[in-house]
């Protein structure tokens, strides 16, 4: 299994880490395995149903081209 290391975490966030795998009785590890699988997972949710509901969006609206040194006259 792969293993990562964070470096220069702040103190503010390794300390809130901390308490919340106290109060959930986990160690950090554990905590923030579960708190990385449940980021990619929602991550995947919205992409699935951005992709489930393309067929309920209209066409595109053209998006118009406007050249900046055509001058009108």
């Amino acid at each position: 299994m792969p293993t990562l290391t964070m470096r220069q975490l702040d103190d503010d966030v390794y300390q809130g880490l901390k308490a919340q795998a106290e109060s959930s009785g986990q160690s950090m590890e554990a905590e923030l395995r579960d708190i990385l699988a449940a980021a990619v997972r929602s991550r995947s949710w919205w992409a699935k149903w951005v992709e489930a509901t393309e067929p309920l969006r209209g066409d595109a609206l053209p998006i118009p081209t406007v050249n900046p040194w055509e001058t009108t006259a």
